[in-house]
């Protein structure tokens, strides 16, 4: 049976990141990870934008975790040479009730850490960007976008170079936990054991099944999971923005967004459909809906210009009627299982906190 000191189960943005985290302060460290890369699920199905840390319950893990993974990450990008644009983004106001919601918004946003947005007339709007229609808007000015899969790969680099080696094809069968130890089964072609003393669950969409996979970590504190997918939309016709494009929230979510990727090209989305298993299909139809929404602030989208693009699953821990969620980072504090630290519910603003969550995490498994 080998042995090892640290075990991050999940290859995605939140264990690549705390694999690097462990591995540079040098613990012995090693991934395992079911699929035949990193980041092929949530990871690779997302908005890519670097998000400021507006919306989120003040003094939440997410709220805290966002405003510092945030200037973590673009100075990260800077050091790494990552592919990345600090852009900006306007909240836009399209009624005078909406407009009446901007200044709640920025004291959430203040009470959040969020000390740069810019209040701004329609017309002061539509100087930076001539194609919007909009009553007011708020500008984010450390608002941007990243190319995820370059980040991914330099925290790789980063881990592999101070010593942590991957085990791809890799999925974690079953664990028990005993006497300060971890043992853990894992599968593939050469299926081993290893035991160890550090057990990091950054599984994502599968951390609550990996956790219940786990002999000795009670089960009542294993939030159920819940599968909220979103779907996005290209568009045929070049949007004319420079900047991202978010609508005021709505009850239950955050609008169609425009965001766009490093190439400059416009995607809407995500929306919210909550979906029993696991499912990447685009419904052509959704866009139906998406059409009045975008055309709220771009009234000049042209018909038939959506196109399907791609989706990404929530890893959500709150059931459909709970419209807040959290990140549940639990150390042996709160389970009692010496060695173990699960995350469950990392959805966004996870890529942006993703080096805060492992700096957390790297604090947690200190003490």
């Amino acid at each position: 049976m080998d042995k090892v000191e640290c075990v991050v189960i999940g290859a995605g943005v939140i264990g690549l990141a705390i694999a690097r985290r462990l591995a540079r302060a040098g613990r012995e460290v090693v991934v395992l990870e079911a699929a035949e890369g990193i980041g092929t699920v949530t990871s690779s199905r997302n908005s890519e934008v670097i998000h400021a840390g507006i919306y989120y319950k003040a003094g939440s893990l997410m709220a805290r975790m966002c405003v510092s993974g945030k200037q973590a990450l673009y100075e990260y990008c800077r050091e790494h040479g990552i592919p990345h644009r600090n852009c900006g983004k306007l909240i836009v106001a399209t009624s005078p009730k909406e407009t009446e919601k901007l200044q709640s918004i920025r004291a959430h946003a203040e009470a959040n850490g969020v000390l740069d947005l810019q209040a701004l007339s329609g017309e002061a709007a539509r100087q930076l960007e001539p194609a919007l229609n909009c009553d007011a808007a708020l500008l984010s000015p450390s608002t941007g976008i990243v190319d995820s899969h370059a980040f991914m790969l330099a925290l790789r680099g980063d881990a592999e170079a101070s010593g942590a080696a991957f085990a791809f094809h890799t999925p974690l069968l079953r664990a028990r936990a005993s006497a300060g130890e971890i043992e853990l089964d894992a599968g593939g072609e050469a299926p081993t054991t290893l035991t160890c003393r550090l057990v990091i669950n950054a599984a994502g969409l599968a951390a609550s099944a990996i956790a219940r996979s786990i002999d000795g970590m009670p089960i009542e504190l294993i939030p159920p999971a819940y599968l909220a997918k979103g779907n996005y939309f290209s568009c045929s016709a070049r949007a004319p923005f420079s900047r991202l494009i978010y609508p005021v929230p709505e009850p239950g979510g955050l609008g169609v967004h425009l965001t766009l990727d490093m190439a400059g090209q416009a995607r809407f989305g995500p929306d919210v459909e909550w979906i029993d298993a696991i499912d990447y299909a685009v419904d052509p139809a959704r866009a139906e809906r998406f059409y009045p929404a975008i055309r709220r602030y771009w009234p000049t989208l042209p018909d038939g210009a959506l196109m399907p693009s791609y989706s990404g699953i929530r890893p959500k821990i709150v059931p459909p009627a709970v419209a807040v969620q959290d990140f549940l980072i639990q150390g042996p504090r709160e389970h009692g299982v010496a060695g173990l630290i699960n995350l469950f519910g990392i959805e966004s603003p996870g890529l942006t906190s993703s080096l805060a969550i492992a700096d957390h995490v790297g604090e947690l498994a200190d003490m």
